[in-house]
């Protein structure tokens, strides 16, 4: 049976995240990049969204866990958004995610932290 997966690339989330104190006090941009590995479906009949898992809704919750409330690190919002992402999307089998903060640092494009689970590995 093929595989399907939904895949975000550089989703931009302004984000209340940081330690620093110019952190706390403001916004900043966060790049979000996901990969959903999905059950193993069967073929599509119709050309209908029933049919499938609809990315927007995907997207409106990896917003939502990113700009819901502070939080001081990207591992706990890592942690947050995967185990989130987990429950409200049984069909998921895999998932990785990586969220990178690009204004972090000037020498680099961006630093951040990814994780990569397995539905089996957390139940």
């Amino acid at each position: 049976m093929p595989q399907r997966r939904i895949f975000f690339q550089r989703l931009a989330i302004d984000s209340h995240i940081g330690i620093l104190d110019h952190e706390r006090g403001a916004t900043q941009p966060l790049h979000v990049d996901a990969e959903f590995d999905l059950e193993p479906h069967t073929p599509i009949t119709r050309d209908d969204i029933r049919e499938v898992l609809d990315y927007r809704r995907l997207r409106e919750t990896i917003i939502d866990e990113c700009s819901r409330t502070h939080v001081d690190l990207l591992e706990t919002l890592c942690d947050r958004l995967t185990h989130r992402l987990l429950a409200e999307y049984p069909e998921v089998t895999a998932l990785r995610l990586r969220i990178g903060k690009p204004m972090a640092f000037a020498d680099c494009a961006a630093v951040g932290i990814e994780v990569f689970v397995r539905r089996e590995a957390v139940e």
